[in-house]
């Protein structure tokens, strides 16, 4: 890479408010240019809230930056409610939200969990969306599932692997998923909570190729551990609420949106979402252009896949 992108400086929101449905409130803020190109970013986890920082993969003077937290976490309310929480109800805010703000077309940028809800919103409503851009690309199947949450990750990782497995006993360590599970619907909240740190810092401690003790500490911070793992371990153990588990990756459901401009940014070292995920899509949507970052691993935030994804919006940009 001649010229490395690194992120825009971050920037003030404009506006900001609350979207109401059902029983909750969504928070939502614009950034950057009101007049720019829309783009909405929607977050990882389930269950992870949209950060300040991830303004700066947008060019603040081009775009019209959406950002909002999906049911359940983040600023929006109430906080972990699982009620009327699925990736359909998660597809139709994004769409009310677009609505709400009265936009026609908006470019969708999601990493994680978040390229999983944009391919949902992209092929529901594949009108609405002028671009994809979409990094570490996970598809909730029982392969992927299984890799991070009961045998595959945990022997790169034995020792953080250890914390995730503390809370469940020995019996019942067959199935951790369920296991939490058990845990999060039950009775006792102390046992919750410590459940909940155990199971968001086992992802922050596997996000980035290199060690980073700030990002395992925000991770393991009570409030946001608690709808990360609540939100993430019901969304998993129902399966992201999808008809089938290649539903979002087969070719019958990639046609309504083979048209649209998108670029798929995988690290090469991903631990929580592997590369044969990313592969698997691309092979079955070849118009996108698959980027690999060789010596990355999950995170938005390292160097290279930072490069890629703002080459990726600053290339989109041009577009009308």
């Amino acid at each position: 890479m001649s010229q490395i992108n690194t992120l825009f400086e971050n920037i003030e929101p404009y506006s900001s408010g609350y979207l109401d449905v059902d029983e909750h409130k969504i928070y939502y803020e614009e950034c950057g240019n009101p007049n720019g190109k829309p783009a909405v970013f929607l977050h990882g986890g389930p269950g992870g809230g949209g950060s300040t920082k991830v303004r700066g993969f947008f060019n603040p003077d081009l775009f019209r930056i959406v950002i909002f937290d999906q049911r359940g976490c983040g600023r929006s309310q109430p906080h972990a409610c699982l009620e009327n929480n699925t990736t359909w109800d998660l597809v139709d805010d994004i769409e009310k939200l677009k609505e709400k703000l009265e936009i026609k077309k908006w470019l969708v940028f999601g990493g994680s969990w978040g390229s999983t809800l944009s391919l949902a919103y992209a092929q529901t409503y594949p009108n609405s969306v002028s671009e994809l851009v979409l990094r570490g690309i996970f598809m909730l199947r029982d392969k992927e599932l299984k890799w991070f949450y009961q045998d595959g990750a945990s022997r790169i990782f034995p020792e953080a692997w250890e914390g995730f497995l503390r809370p469940i006993k020995d019996e019942d360590r067959h199935d951790l998923m369920d296991a939490y599970y058990k845990i999060f619907t039950g009775d006792d909240d102390k046992k919750k909570m410590e459940a909940a740190v155990a199971w968001s810092k086992w992802e922050g401690s596997v996000s980035t190729l290199s060690h980073k003790p700030d990002m395992i500490s925000s991770y393991s911070e009570s409030k946001f551990a608690l709808a990360f793992a609540l939100i993430e371990n019901h969304y998993f153990v129902n399966r992201g609420f999808l008809d089938n588990e290649d539903q979002l990756i087969s070719p019958s459901s990639i046609d309504q949106i083979r048209d649209i401009p998108a670029k798929i940014i995988q690290g090469r070292y991903d631990i929580v979402c592997p590369m044969e995920t990313a592969w698997e899509l691309s092979k079955n949507w070849p118009e996108a252009e698959l980027i690999v970052a060789p010596s990355s691993g999950h995170s938005a935030f390292e160097k290279e896949i930072t490069h890629e994804l703002i080459r990726a919006t600053e290339e989109f940009a041009k577009n009308d």
